[in-house]
């Protein structure tokens, strides 16, 4: 597979609008680099539920995708997926920690089988066979992830509590939409693509990422660490621009598919071994 690309993107904020709708020129840039013989997957940090809709419109022929911020990495099975990498961790001192400082909030727990725990619904969450339980159940057997979402607590809000909990066992990820999503330390998108990089057998410098939050802080990392390109996107935050190798323009304006075309096909690429 000599001259091929990796390319993990990010969905909100990246291939997709607010409103969910495509950013301009996303299908037709997606297409044109599967075409030209690269692996396009996505590497976000929905759920498989709320991602496999994205694979199935795009037409990405990857055999992976990367869900729930690299905790869950999915494979294709046939005509169908299996569960290929799944990471947990055991929830409850998490949870008694963000219960003591958040006791309104709502939690969402995703088991590792990927059935949805949650205490109270919100319209946001892909819950579909999930089940609503009392908060004690959250913590009955280890997870792949938690997410909390408290009415009337902002971004600088998490952040304070991040801090003020202490929470250095696991990995966590502020959204732009205010939720906090922690999932196991030391898993990230970027952790979940170097697996399946490793199990590809593509080369380490041509891995190609695009995403707009902080949860993509961590895949920027790893991409800049093997030489290749980190794209952020032109409304991040400035400390996820910071962490990027380079910046397209904003989601409106089509910053994927601008950036999506600037990768050459396999055969130019072998062209200048």
């Amino acid at each position: 597979m000599t001259g091929t690309w990796l390319v993990g993107l990010d969905v909100d904020g990246t291939i997709l609008l607010q409103d969910e709708t495509m950013s301009p020129g996303v299908p037709e840039a997606v297409a044109r680099v599967r075409d030209a013989g690269h692996v396009v997957t996505i590497a976000t940090g929905r759920s498989w539920m709320a991602t496999r809709r994205y694979v199935e419109e795009l037409g990405m022929t990857a055999d992976f995708v990367v869900c729930s911020n690299g905790a869950v990495t999915m494979r294709r099975a046939g005509d169908d997926w299996e569960r290929w990498n799944v990471e947990t961790f055991d929830p409850r001192p998490v949870l008694t920690l963000l219960q003591d400082r958040l006791p309104d909030a709502r939690y969402m727990v995703e088991l590792a089988s990927g059935q949805r725990l949650y205490t109270a619904q919100l319209d946001d969450w892909t819950l579909d066979g999930g089940r609503q339980v009392d908060f004690d159940e959250l913590g009955a057997e280890p997870v792949s992830r938690i997410v909390v979402v408290s009415p009337g607590h902002d971004e600088e809000d998490f952040h304070r509590l991040v801090a003020d909990a202490g929470l250095n066992e696991v990995s966590y990820a502020i959204g732009w939409t205010a939720w906090l999503d922690i999932a196991p330390m030391g898993v990230d998108k970027g952790t979940a693509l170097e697996q399946v990089r490793a199990e590809l057998g593509l080369g380490r410098e041509r891995v190609f990422v695009a995403g707009d939050g902080r949860n993509d802080i961590g895949m920027f990392g790893w991409a800049r660490s093997l030489g290749g390109r980190a794209v952020a996107m032109g409304q991040a935050p400035p400390e996820v621009k910071d962490a990027a190798s380079e910046i397209t323009t904003d989601v409106e304006d089509g910053g994927l598919a601008t950036a999506l075309d600037t990768l050459p096909a396999p055969a130019q690429v072998s062209a200048g071994q």
